[in-house]
């Protein structure tokens, strides 16, 4: 199962940190993603991370605002989440893809998802 958490209410400027707990994935090959959804809109991808590589991938708007990290010893990916914007009000979650190679954002490739965390970003 999958757990994300660490969302919540700031003000534009701010920054918050994002986690997704993902203990029992064990595949040595996967790779965790971090999306968000808006009501009306559809899930987009964020950042995601490869395993064992640790090669992150981030959609181009989010390049120097948002980290994805990892701690396999917590079984843990994190986004840091920095200057945070209005429009970067959203549902966060974290899915989960098994395989080998380059990360991906597209939603087909995750076949676990967890509860989302909301971040809500007030100007």
């Amino acid at each position: 199962q999958l757990q994300a958490s660490g969302g919540g209410l700031v003000q534009a400027g701010g920054s918050l940190r994002l986690s997704c707990v993902h203990s029992g994935f064990t595949l040595p090959y996967h790779s965790i993603g971090w999306f968000r959804q808006v009501p009306g809109k559809e899930r987009e991808g964020v950042a995601c991370i490869s395993v064992p590589d640790g090669e992150p991938f981030y959609k181009n708007s989010v390049k120097g605002q948002f980290t994805i990290s990892r701690d396999n010893d917590k079984a843990t990916t994190y986004l840091q989440m920095n200057s945070l914007k209005p429009e970067d009000t959203a549902v966060y979650s974290c899915g989960f893809s098994g395989g080998r190679g380059a990360c991906a954002l597209s939603t087909v490739i995750y076949s676990t998802w967890g509860q989302g965390t909301l971040v809500t970003v007030s100007s």
